[in-house]
């Protein structure tokens, strides 16, 4: 076999094997292939375009590459969630500790964040000790014993994908469906979860602009988990605004609290609640999205959710009396209001701006191995359909520099934009896609 065959195959609208897509993979992880080969076949994809068994051979021989977690010693039904990223995006935060506290075991593998803000574990490094280096003997103990475990990604899951994905970065090849899908989807696969519900975002903040093209995304991504036997369903979800109101590592995890303390912003719990909903359908636990609502919030009335963060939080080492005393985390040194220049309704704020802002005060990377400032951030006072007063607080920036601060409340004010009539009222969920093996 030789890629030179392979890339005129594809060149030509040809439809790769399942064996020809496993050698192509395998050689270009172990070093056999060349960068230059492998980004003409890229570049292939991006005019011809993969089938759907293509797209999860592709998927499945990048899962192949490395390790896959054998997750058979966690009891019962194992659910993940994967958000393909936005600003202000703590859901996982407060998601988690909701569906373990219902009884559903939560087995999570996440990142470190490129861009606005950290991720899931950046933010979860809030909580002073708190350590995401699990053994995989621990992850498993600690969902058994908690039910809920959120470990770092290991160097070795799903190689191929960090590979190809610095080579599509490059060769500007990113944009291609299939291959966008096979990433996120290598990976999900090789975590090893039962149920994977999907959180596809959709608008200015989103790396998916488009309804559209988050739909096609979304529906590439449930069709490889259906065929690879995974109980799974997207959620699109909007994000042409930041979700809920904080902007930045600790402000966000201060607000996941407040959430499951009943105080959470009303555009985060909708997020929050539709994709519990979709994890406790599939998980056979409620039989309508209406019960599981319930469930969710008779755990966060009865504070048993926010108890499970707590006990979540000091099983992987980090002080849980952060979980019940937020103003323990740390601040920034400066908090500069944003005032509004004039009278009228709050028509959009653009979530791109907001993230670049919060990237710019050092609470997010340019590129990895940036060390990021947990404590800096954007608190939003009115979101969209709020009334302002010329001269009132639309948002405060936390900075450790002043300088910072001034240029970054400037940036947020031109984020917003103010009209005379009240805006319509958007739905948070624009659609969900459900797999057929449900």
């Amino acid at each position: 076999m030789r890629m030179y065959d392979l890339i005129e195959k594809k060149k030509k609208g040809g439809v790769l094997s399942k064996n020809e897509i496993r050698w192509m993979i395998d050689g270009f992880t172990n070093g056999e292939l060349p960068d230059y080969q492998m980004s003409a076949m890229m570049m292939a994809i991006c005019f011809r375009g993969l089938s759907a068994r293509e797209t999860l051979d592709l998927t499945v021989a990048m899962r192949d590459s490395g390790d896959s977690l054998d997750l058979s010693g966690i009891h019962g039904i194992k659910a993940d969630k994967h958000s393909t990223g936005g600003v202000g995006d703590k859901t996982s935060l407060a998601l988690a500790p909701i569906i373990a506290s219902l009884g559903l075991p939560v087995a999570k593998m996440s990142g470190r964040g490129l861009g606005y803000t950290g991720g899931t574990i950046d933010k979860l490094e809030c909580f002073p000790n708190f350590s995401s280096d699990l053994t995989k003997e621990r992850f498993i103990e600690n969902v058994n014993q908690v039910g809920l475990a959120i470990a770092g990604q290991t160097a070795n899951l799903a190689p191929a994908d960090k590979k190809l994905y610095a080579l599509r970065d490059v060769t500007a090849t990113v944009d291609q469906m299939s291959l966008i899908a096979s990433s996120i989807m290598s990976k999900k696969l090789a975590a090893g979860s039962d149920i994977i519900v999907l959180d596809v975002k959709t608008g200015s903040g989103a790396f998916m602009k488009k309804l559209p093209d988050a739909e096609e995304l979304a529906e590439t991504m449930v069709s490889i988990g259906v065929m690879a036997g995974k109980k799974i369903a997207a959620v699109i979800t909007e994000m042409d605004q930041p979700l809920g109101n904080a902007v930045g590592n600790s402000l966000e995890v201060i607000e996941a609290v407040e959430a499951l303390s009943g105080k959470g912003p009303k555009d985060l719990m909708e997020v929050v609640y539709a994709l519990g909903s979709q994890i406790l359908l599939l998980a056979d636990v409620c039989q309508t999205q209406e019960e599981a609502i319930g469930l969710m919030c008779e755990s966060v009335a009865s504070g048993a959710a926010k108890r499970k963060l707590a006990e979540f939080v000091e099983a992987q080492g980090g002080d849980a009396s952060y979980v019940y005393d937020t103003s323990k985390f740390e601040r920034a040194v400066y908090a500069v209001k944003v005032l509004s220049r004039k009278e009228g309704f709050v028509s959009g704020i653009q979530a791109e701006v907001i993230g670049n802002v919060c990237m710019m005060c050092g609470g997010g990377r340019k590129k990895k191995g940036d060390a990021i400032d947990l404590s800096v951030g954007i608190l939003l006072q009115k979101k969209r359909g709020d009334f302002v007063k010329k001269g009132e607080t639309l948002a405060v920036v936390y900075v450790n520099s002043q300088e910072k601060g001034e240029l970054a409340a400037q940036q947020v004010a031109s984020a917003y934009t103010i009209g005379e009539t009240e805006p319509q009222k958007e739905a948070m969920v624009k659609k969900v896609i459900k797999g057929s093996n449900e």
